[in-house]
């Protein structure tokens, strides 16, 4: 009898989370209720439906709420800082420059893809594509060429960056749920997001090139060519602002890695300083502060507080809706919601990674959001992830890559980075699905492969 209540018991609370996510996807897609208002009501109401007690609803959810905040805010906002810097400093420009010198203009597209994957690491996925977005077109405009031989190779360099590579929001609070290293997450994401997006982005877009010619857009053909700024920062500066936190971040991963296999010492309080300048927000701030002084004869002291204060308010909607898929997470927990979902996956047999995947790209497709989509199934996720024997570091990373590539599958009509590139280079729904859609599609769904060989392999 008690097997038989357990299992009924669990059944409820299955119907239960699925009716939830149902009704989350309703109120973002139907009643189009702000991802931020509709995560918390489906919260509430999930923790009232499940029997938390009356006196800990709000407890439960600030929990959630305030965790992943704490992971996420911080790294987020720095990032951001750091990000506006370099695209007002114009150093974009230099970079995409110097790229196009080293490589040549006849692989312009490459360079144009490699800068974007150097520039993304801080900056966001939308704010780094308008920014390079005259550079790409005027380099196109030089090559007489269809505008998607420059443009996809950065916008997907831009995509797999954002999506995987941590300080990313997504990545970040997917790693924070599932207890996932942000350093290893950091080194794994970067060595997946490579070759993801030069067979994904590159390569395909050197076909959707010279298959679809898109003509340069209106609001660009007529414009000058943009020229560099006089005061830009050097070559040197920008590589140094972009690597600095790259270099802290695995610093800390590697003399960890030294430490546990025993070749270092932990009690060294030498390398425990080291590790402390690797964690990814101080190297954050560091990197901050290192652009400010690289800067200082840029701008002003009041220029400077200007741009971060400017960075930081666009920031503000996705930090608080990935707080808020934080806050859905520790109801479901609470509420016992989680345990039943993964005792359905021990039932099933199911690899988790691959369930991880193949959910992520439902509630990709379902409602758009990429951010939603990572940080609900990193939520549901964890009480499976808790409970699976024997995952490693390295499996954790490979299950939060999974979770990644699932939420950037199939971009559609309900993403807001579709209707973006679609606007920005003038091209009909039905060119963009046949573009923008299946570089998405290619770059989340190569992705998920080799984090399931790695995960397999380790």
């Amino acid at each position: 009898m008690d097997f038989a209540s357990n299992q009924t018991d669990n059944l409820v609370l299955l119907f239960t989370g699925l009716t939830m996510v149902l009704l989350l996807m309703g109120l973002i897609i139907v009643a189009r209720v702000h991802a931020l208002i509709a995560l918390i009501t489906v919260s509430f109401i999930t923790a009232l439906i499940t029997g938390v007690d009356a006196t800990q609803v709000l407890p439960v959810m600030l929990q959630g709420f305030g965790s992943t905040l704490a992971a996420v805010a911080l790294l987020v906002g720095l990032g951001g800082m750091i990000g506006k810097l370099l695209e007002s400093s114009g150093g974009a420009g230099v970079l995409a420059n110097r790229m196009i010198s080293l490589f040549g203009l006849e692989r312009a597209p490459l360079a144009l893809g490699i800068t974007s994957l150097l520039f993304g690491f801080p900056i966001f996925f939308d704010a780094g594509l308008i920014v390079m977005m005259p550079i790409l077109l005027s380099v196109a405009r030089r090559l007489k060429q269809s505008s998607l031989l420059t443009v996809l190779p950065a916008a997907g360099a831009f995509a797999v960056m954002h999506a995987f590579v941590p300080p990313h929001p997504g990545p970040v609070a997917a790693a924070d749920l599932l207890g996932a290293n942000l350093g290893l997450l950091l080194i794994i994401g970067t060595a997946i997001a490579i070759p993801s997006w030069y067979l994904g982005g590159y390569l395909f877009a050197l076909y959707a090139g010279k298959r679809f010619v898109i003509p340069l857009p209106e609001w660009f053909s007529e414009a000058p060519e943009p020229r560099a700024q006089a005061n830009s920062p050097s070559f040197s500066r920008v590589i140094l602002i972009l690597l600095l936190p790259f270099s802290l971040i695995c610093l800390d991963t590697v003399i960890h890695t030294l430490q546990v296999a025993g070749i270092l010492s932990d009690d060294d309080g030498v390398w425990s300083g080291l590790r402390l300048l690797g964690k990814t927000p101080v190297a954050l701030l560091l990197t901050l502060l290192m652009a400010f002084f690289l800067f200082r004869r840029q701008f002003s002291r009041q220029q400077l507080e200007s741009l971060c204060n400017d960075a930081l308010g666009p920031l503000c909607s996705v930090i608080l809706v990935t707080g808020a898929g934080g806050m859905f997470g520790g109801v479901l927990r609470a509420g016992g919601i989680g345990d039943a979902f993964a005792q359905l996956l021990v039932d099933t047999g199911l690899p988790v990674i691959i369930a991880a995947f193949v959910m992520s790209v439902c509630l990709r497709v379902a409602q758009g959001s990429a951010t939603v989509a990572l940080t609900t199934t990193a939520a549901l996720m964890a009480p499976v992830v808790a409970q699976a024997p024997g995952l490693s570091a390295v499996d954790l990373c490979c299950i939060v890559i999974a979770i990644a590539g699932g939420a950037t599958v199939l971009s559609h009509f309900n993403d807001s980075g579709f209707w973006l590139v679609s606007r920005l280079l003038q091209m009909d729904e039905k060119t963009t699905l046949k573009t923008w859609t299946v570089m998405e599609t290619l770059l989340g769904s190569i992705a998920f492969v080799l984090a399931l060989i790695l995960s397999a392999l380790g």
